[in-house]
Order: C-alpha cells, then sequence, then structure tokens
C-alpha cells in the first residue's frame, strides 16, 4: 500500500511540474509585452481581453492553425524532431529542482522535487547542455544558409559560455560541500551565499543571459543578420516549442540563482511561507531578464566571445581560488 501511495504522489508531482512549465510561458509572453510597454513608454498589449490578458491565447490559436512549412531538400526527420529535443532538455532539468520544504499529498508526507539527487547540480548543468543538440539539428536540417549560421554561432555562444557558469557553481559547492541543491540551500539558512560569493554570482547570472540568449547576449537570434536565427524556417507549433524551450531557459537560470546564491526559500525580516518566497526571488530574476532585453543593446559577435573567454573564465578561476583560500 506504501508502495502504490509514493508510485502515485510521484506521478501527481510528474503531472503537475510538467503541466505549470507548460503554463509558465504563456503569462511570461504578455509580462514581458507589458514591462517592455512601461519602459518604452507605451501600454504594450491592450486589445485582446482586459489589458491584453487574453493576447497569449490568440498568439496560441494563431500557431495551431498557421501552416506547417517544410522547406524542400531538407532533412525532415530531423527538421521535425529538432524542436522536441530543444524542448525535453528544460523539462528533464526540473526533475532534480527542490522548491521548499517538506508537503503533503494526499495524506502523504513528501518534498517537493521528483529526485534528491546527491549529484543534483552536476545532473542539471549536463542534461542543461543537451539543449544544443536541438540548435545543430535544426539549424543543419533546414537546408537554409541563414539557419546554418545561425545553429554554428548558436552553437559556439552556448559551449563558451557553459565554461564560466560551471565554474562559478565550484565555490558554491566548495562552501556547502554538496551538489545536493537541498543541502546548499540549507547551507545558507544563516547567511545567503551571494554574501560569500558576489563574483561567483556575477558570472553565473552573465553567462545565463548568455545561456538563455537573452540581449545583450541574443546573437542567436539577431534579426537584423540572420533573419531569426538557427529557427528561422521554422512556423507554426514547431517554432513555438524553439520558444517555450526559450522561456523555460530563463526561468531555469532564474531558479539556479535562486537556489545557489539567494537562500532559496529561506527568507529574510518578513515571515511569508516557503513557497511564496521563492517564488518572489524567482519572480524578481525572471524581470531582471526582461528589464535587462528592452534597456542594454546587443554585443557584437567578437565581443560576446571575447566577454566569454577573456573575462568570465579568468575571473571564474580567480573565484576559485579566493574561495579555497577563504575555505582553508
Amino acid at each position: 500500500m506504501e508502495l502504490m501511495t509514493a508510485v502515485a504522489v510521484i506521478m501527481v508531482k510528474v503531472v503537475l511540474i510538467t503541466v505549470i512549465l507548460f503554463i509558465v510561458p504563456v503569462p511570461l509572453t504578455w509580462l514581458e509585452r507589458k514591462i517592455a510597454g512601461h519602459i518604452q513608454q507605451r501600454m504594450g498589449p491592450m486589445r485582446v481581453g482586459w489589458h491584453g490578458l487574453l493576447q497569449p491565447l490568440a498568439d496560441g490559436l494563431k500557431l495551431l492553425t498557421k501552416e506547417d512549412n517544410i522547406p524542400d531538400q531538407s532533412d525532415r526527420v530531423l527538421f521535425k524532431i529538432a524542436p522536441f529535443v530543444a524542448l525535453v532538455p528544460p523539462f528533464m532539468v526540473f526533475v532534480a529542482v527542490p522548491f521548499g520544504d517538506s508537503v503533503s499529498i494526499l495524506g502523504y508526507e513528501t518534498k517537493p522535487y521528483l529526485s534528491d539527487m546527491n549529484v543534483g547540480l552536476l545532473y542539471i548543468l549536463a542534461v542543461a547542455g543537451l539543449e544544443i543538440y536541438g540548435v545543430i539539428f535544426g539549424g543543419w536540417a533546414s537546408n537554409s544558409k541563414y539557419a546554418l549560421l545561425g545553429s554554428l554561432r548558436t552553437c559556439a555562444q552556448l559551449i563558451s559560455y557553459e565554461v564560466p557558469m560551471g565554474f562559478a557553481v565550484i565555490g558554491v559547492i566548495m562552501l556547502s560541500q554538496s551538489m545536493n541543491l537541498s543541502d546548499i540551500v540549507d547551507a545558507q539558512e544563516p547567511l545567503w551565499f551571494i554574501v560569500y560569493q558576489p563574483l561567483g554570482f556575477f558570472i553565473f547570472f552573465i553567462a545565463g543571459l548568455a545561456e538563455a540568449q537573452r540581449i545583450p547576449f541574443d546573437l542567436a537570434e539577431a534579426e537584423g543578420d540572420l533573419g531569426a536565427g538557427y529557427h528561422t524556417e521554422y512556423s507554426g507549433m514547431r517554432f513555438s516549442f524553439f520558444m517555450i524551450s526559450e522561456y523555460l531557459v530563463m526561468l531555469t537560470i532564474s531558479v539556479l540563482c535562486v537556489l545557489l546564491f539567494f537562500g532559496g526559500w529561506h527568507g529574510v525580516l518578513i515571515p511569508l511561507p516557503a513557497p511564496i518566497w521563492f517564488a518572489l526571488k524567482v519572480g524578481f530574476f525572471i524581470y531582471l531578464f526582461m528589464w535587462f532585453r528592452f534597456t542594454f543593446p546587443r554585443y557584437r559577435y567578437d565581443q560576446l566571445m571575447s566577454i566569454g573567454w577573456k573575462v568570465l573564465v579568468p575571473l571564474s578561476i580567480l573565484n576559485i581560488l579566493i574561495t579555497g583560500i577563504f575555505v582553508y
């Protein structure tokens, strides 16, 4: 009986997390347009529903009914599976992401995550890197020079910034003595790691902007250069899968910033429930991503690569040395 209850709880959590992750990009698209409107002194979506609240629904209906074009002489198999390859890794990441303390589901006490991995942080960094295969497949299979060039420089960008991102979390691992995300959060209960790791957080956040392909690092989709980059030839629902994956990557980076550097679900001063604190912190970082998009100009590609290899990598190594001295 206990085994059946445990399996039922796991299935409930899988369905719940999957549904939430599919729904989250819908309000984020509306929120991003509204933030853009306020920053640019305009209203944003207003016509479809009250204050444009139904605009994401209208966009979804448009993508569902839009003709699905596949270029001639393209690799049809790779072209069709590329959006799914890009979409699956962001979902797999949340297998190891904790969202708070123990909760009760169906009268069964459980933790609000799917798997309590001892190497959860390593798993997340490894699985998140698999998204690059969707980019490669999409650009190569499209039989388009614009999509191919877009996929090549997107791959170079993602690989380059994964290096400093991986180095940036080593300081957190050294301080917490664990790669389990729950242990990392628990280690921050007296004091958040942002106090000890300001340089590590800076490196991780900047690399996260590049990994999420957001301005000022959105060279993957520089419209003036490459149309829309690696997904230039995609339309309809296949295009929407690429967009959903990008929003989920932004959500993933925001969640990791909170878990690794800002105390996870631990709050300060105001006694709010742990899930509320966690949601507020994640929402703040999502707002930062959107704010940066409509504030900063796009870097040139040579500048982007120079920042990754000549600035962030040396700084991340310096952060490891400083942390080692501090821990010693």
